[in-house]
């Protein structure tokens, strides 16, 4: 595999002060999110006018029409344009051009740049991992927020079955934005943040194989995230978050921004692990065996190969149904020979896996944080990277249990509801791996952990109720109501949030040297824990008793279980504004320094200061033990930091060292 060198000159994020000591450019000309602003909103003006004036639809203006008449042109070729446009503004084409031209790039060395630009460097396109790992840390709480917004909307609807506070359309798009930009945005929730932070430091490279990569696939998301919200200034979506065909082809213009936004979202995904899975295999320090590997770095694996496997699906879908929109294609078309069957197996092959991209980054953070908490090595190592390993082979022979109810062939269910049934094994395999860690330990009761525990009691929970929705008798009883969508909040949120949050306060030192407020995050916690199974759990009930999703009006009788949701909700709610007040008063108002280790982790990235220095580590590490080996005697450190220069490490590896550096 070809991987991107960076050479020790000239290798920047293209918007920092000119080479050879020239005047730097006033910041309001320098590449950054202002710039970008301003190319996306050219862009956008220039493919709109471009897709009016291709299908005549410029008040008459254009007698001779080269496109199809479809309206959705000049908005398809708006977006397209915007993204060129986003991108041309961070100066993401900067250095391709220079190239092409033949001339040097600008800005200085990697570890020089990672010095320079102050909180400035943030709001740019940049190639250090630890930058974009806090980019999209930042990014990602911002898009968690607004998607509980909308979800505070949509319980402030159903507190009564009569009496509106949205229309009926309003309503729809509400439900529409919300499940959108969770399960879109909240993809890389773990992997954007975490992964590209923290997997080079457990490997010990000084570096990811893709810096530009890497960049390019956080600053998708704020432009998917932008272009999803601008649905609702055209009429929104009414058709949730799986964008059923025809339903969504004959949709009003606001189809085409969650085409677009989900298809730009899976680019994002395709292209961040691709570069996990490159910097893993080709970037491992010397001594990194595979069975040295942190378990977080296997759920990293496992989620980048589904990310890769998966999401080129979405993408092609997506783009099928913008030609279905604007070229009158017939991908998903019956009356026109097309399939919508077609769309809804497209939609969740990638759908389903989908699932696990979101539960799979949690499993390892929580396993990564329960041996440090617990001072004992991680329970059946080798069986929790089987079970990720099971899950990703499995998770792409179940998507069709999402279609039991649709009318589908249905000699197929036996099949898929036995895929479904079986992938629980190796996801048990996982959970037995954390049972079996906590098992007669000495637990420390830090925040992280309590998130860790409340993690693994809820997506308890969330599984059980699994078992009900494999089960195709049982799923068409279920299927559409109140029940699913409980499910579905268990595994997902009360699986995967529960596990960032622990993810946060035990890294956040780590990443900014920084340690968010032990109380507020005791508050946080607790608040978050109760106020989340009092929403969720009484939906299971809610269900059972036949009120359906996506609608805004229920039976009179399920009023007081939908009020006390509601209530409970916005608690919930009120959960994370302690969450977001605690973030922004520790590392923007307090700023009390957490230096050193403060969690006693054996872990490579604990190894050396907070935040990390450039570059990492001052020379490739030598490691020489797994990073789980507490409380065994005589256990050798986990790396040499410092190994002898010129020293060969093969008796280490067994062969010539891997991604190190001379």
């Amino acid at each position: 595999m070809a991987i991107e060198t960076q050479p020790e000159q000239a290798r920047g994020s293209g918007g920092g002060a000119p080479a050879g000591g020239a005047r730097p450019r006033p910041w309001w000309m320098r590449p950054a999110i202002h710039t970008a602003v301003l190319g996306a909103v050219v862009g956008y003006l220039a493919g709109s006018f471009l897709g009016s004036y291709l299908t005549g639809t410029g008040a008459g203006l254009y007698p001779n029409v080269v496109l199809s008449d479809s309206k959705d042109w000049p908005i398809v070729l708006g977006y397209a344009f915007a993204i060129v446009g986003w991108l041309a503004g961070l100066g993401v084409f900067n250095d391709v051009f220079r190239q092409m031209i033949g001339r040097p790039l600008n800005g200085a060395s990697t570890q020089e740049a990672e010095t320079q630009g102050g909180l400035a460097k943030y709001f740019r396109y940049e190639l250090d991992h630890k930058v974009v790992g806090v980019q999209y840390l930042v990014g990602m709480i911002i898009y968690f927020c607004t998607a509980g917004l909308f979800a505070m909307a949509i319980r402030t609807e159903l507190l009564s079955p009569v009496n509106h506070v949205f229309s009926s359309q309003v309503y729809i798009e509400l439900v529409g934005e919300h499940g959108t930009m969770m399960m879109m945005l909240m993809s890389s929730v773990i992997v954007g943040p975490f992964g590209n932070y923290l997997v080079p430091l457990m490997i010990g490279s000084k570096r990811v194989a893709f810096p530009r990569i890497e960049a390019l696939s956080f600053w998708l998301t704020p432009c998917a995230f932008l272009i999803l919200l601008s649905s609702l200034l055209v009429g929104g979506f009414p058709f949730g978050w799986t964008g059923y065909a025809p339903l969504s082809i004959q949709s009003t213009i606001g189809a085409d921004s969650y085409a677009m936004a989900f298809g730009l979202m899976g680019v994002s995904m395709i292209l961040a692990g691709f570069n996990i899975i490159a910097t893993v295999i080709c970037y491992r320090a010397p001594g990194m065996r595979w069975s040295r590997l942190p378990i977080f770095v296997w759920s990293m694996i496992a989620t980048s190969f589904l990310f890769v496997l998966a999401a080129p699906v979405l993408v092609g879908g997506m783009y099928m149904l913008l030609m279905d929109r604007t070229a009158q294609t017939a991908f998903f078309e019956d009356s026109l020979g097309g399939s919508s069957y077609l769309y809804e197996n497209l939609f969740w092959f990638f759908g389903h896996p989908e699932v696990y991209i979101l539960a799979l980054p949690g499993f390892g953070i929580v396993m990564e944080i329960l041996p440090v908490m617990c001072r004992k090595p991680l329970f059946a190592y080798k069986v929790a990277c089987a079970g990720m390993i099971g899950v990703t082979l499995l998770s792409f022979f179940v998507w069709q249990h999402h279609l039991f109810d649709s009318g589908i062939n249905p000699d197929m269910r036996p099949l898929f509801m036995l895929t479904t049934e079986l992938i629980s094994i190796p996801t048990g395999f996982i959970y037995l791996v954390a049972l079996g860690t906590l098992w007669k330990a000495k637990i420390r009761f830090t925040v992280p952990m309590l998130f860790c525990l409340g993690m693994l009691f809820n997506f308890l929970i969330g599984g059980i109720s699994g078992v009900f929705l494999s089960d195709v008798p049982a799923d068409v009883t279920e299927h559409g109501s109140f029940f699913v969508m409980a499910h579905f909040h268990y595994t997902i949120m009360g699986g995967l949030i529960f596990a960032f949050m622990g993810g946060v306060y035990y890294w956040l030192p780590k990443m900014t040297g920084i340690k968010l407020n032990n109380r507020l995050g005791l508050w946080h916690f607790w608040l978050m824990f109760v106020a989340f199974n009092f929403t969720f759990l009484p939906l299971f009930a809610v269900g059972m008793a036949g009120q359906p999703r996506r609608v805004f009006e229920y039976a009179v009788n399920l009023q007081p279980l939908n009020d006390w949701v509601s209530i409970s909700s916005f608690f919930l709610g009120g959960s994370i504004l302690i969450f977001v007040i605690n973030f922004v008063w520790s590392t923007v108002i307090v700023r009390d320094r957490e230096v050193g280790n403060p969690w006693k982790s054996r872990g490579l990235e604990w190894q050396i200061a907070s935040p990390p220095p450039p570059g990492n580590f001052e020379h490739v590490p030598v490691v020489l033990s797994a990073p789980y080996d507490y409380g065994v005697k005589d256990a050798q450190p986990v790396a040499d930091l410092n190994p002898p220069a010129g020293v060969i490490t093969a008796a280490i590896t067994g062969s010539a060292p891997v991604g190190a550096e001379a």
